[in-house]
């Protein structure tokens, strides 16, 4: 069966025909939360980033409660503009509450319109209105974190928020939710995320998050999408050394900051910071991906997919990467069946990962599927070789290196 992340539980009864296969989830009786993004009410459309950069940092805050486990933006989003059933919702990404809401901006002033359910019986845990100068946007952000985890202080009754350092400037705020959500929409989207985050910079210079974000962009260009590597190598490292140093409570710092010190050549650093990234938000699903690939490269793969399939639990419609260092941990582990099951993911296959599926599938003796797999890859990648490849990757272990070189000449990449 096609597109779905997770192991899925099959049964037959002896002496019945038919295979019964069920792929529901039960709602969890955890504390977990689901915060879907909310529906932009204000009369004009460009107010769309605005509702959902404010559900974003909702599922930042609460992401740093803790005993909280929060669904990643990723997941939650798959749901935008569709009429949804919180039930449904609540199984598909396994948790207890669901908080959905609208918002209305207009002029100078914003109103929220929030409510938490709980999905075991769909009853109300609270509801408000908050109606604000648009200035105070940031204290009303805190404001919902605090009413929301005063309504769950029944199952988080040591839950306490923690302060999250703000935006000074509302144009900076502006320009800074329209650039983090192209980063990671696909390679081309990113590339138009650096001006805006740049300008954002430029208004509000102690914005952490704005550093962290085009951290974020430069590093996913280098690393990922092999977009001008060299450029953005360096500067990856600078903005995120930058972001961490105005405020090292900021989670997405810590992460990138750890993956790019890994590429970097400083594994043991980047384990530091990604530790430091998982104290501030367990929840932090990039992170336990990024924790997950560094285990790969260490020669722990096993150890890794675990990280990786736990990142899925927070973040289960994940962005294509996600996919793409799975497959990287499972064929380090030889485990190449499950590995093309997991690159041919439509989320990221045809990009980049599309060689480890060729290599895998190679190790599988699917020698003319892998050769086209292979050549398809060339033609997006014509200026990819082993070797420049294998003088970038961060593995620890020279075998573990030679393996992918093994794989990738097998499946006819070129030297």
């Amino acid at each position: 069966m096609k597109n779905i992340a997770l192991p899925v539980r099959i049964y037959r009864v002896s002496g019945t025909p038919p295979v019964v296969i069920s792929t529901s989830k039960a709602i969890t009786d955890k504390p977990s939360i689901a915060v879907l993004p909310f529906t932009n009410m204000s009369s004009d459309p460009e107010q769309e980033y605005f509702a959902d950069g404010l559900a974003e940092d909702l599922i930042t805050d609460l992401s740093k409660v803790p005993g909280l486990l929060v669904i990643a933006r990723n997941s939650t989003f798959a749901y935008k503009g569709r009429s949804v059933d919180v039930r449904s919702v609540a199984r598909d990404l396994r948790v207890r509450y669901v908080l959905e809401g609208s918002v209305r901006r207009e002029k100078a002033r914003v109103r929220i319109n929030a409510q938490l359910i709980d999905a075991t019986d769909s009853s109300h845990l609270w509801a408000d209105r908050f109606d604000r100068d648009l200035a105070d946007v940031f204290l009303l952000q805190d404001e919902v974190v605090g009413t929301i985890v005063n309504a769950l202080s029944d199952v988080l009754p040591a839950a306490a928020t923690s302060s999250t350092r703000r935006a000074a400037s509302l144009e900076a705020y502006d320009l800074f939710v329209r650039g983090r959500v192209l980063v990671i929409q696909s390679p081309e989207s990113n590339r138009a995320a650096p001006p805006l985050l740049e300008r954002a910079i430029e208004l509000d210079p102690g914005f952490a998050d704005a550093h962290a974000w085009l951290a974020m962009s430069h590093h996913f260009a280098w690393a990922y999408w092999l977009d001008a590597p060299e450029r953005h190598h360096s500067l990856a490292l600078a903005a995120a050394r930058r972001a961490v140093s105005l405020d090292p409570e900021n989670a997405v710092a810590h992460a990138i900051f750890g993956d790019v010190l890994i590429y970097d050549g400083k594994p043991d650093e980047g384990a530091a910071e990604l530790a430091t990234a998982l104290r501030v938000n367990p929840n932090h699903a990039d992170a336990w991906a990024f924790l997950g690939q560094l285990q790969a490269f260490e020669g722990k793969a096993i150890e890794g997919i675990g990280h990786l399939r736990h990142a899925i639990r927070l973040n289960p419609h994940p962005p294509g990467w996600y996919y793409w260092l799975l497959g990287l941990a499972q064929y380090a582990a030889g485990q190449y069946a499950d590995a093309v099951e997991t690159l041919r993911h439509e989320a990221t296959h045809r990009l980049g990962s599309q060689r480890i599926l060729a290599a895998s599938l190679a190790r599988l003796g699917h020698m003319e599927e892998a050769r086209e797999e292979a050549r398809q890859f060339l033609a997006s990648n014509q200026d990819f070789s082993i070797q420049h490849w294998a003088s970038t990757q961060p593995f620890r272990h020279e075998a573990d290196r030679q393996h992918f070189i093994d794989g990738y000449e097998d499946a006819g990449l070129p030297q």
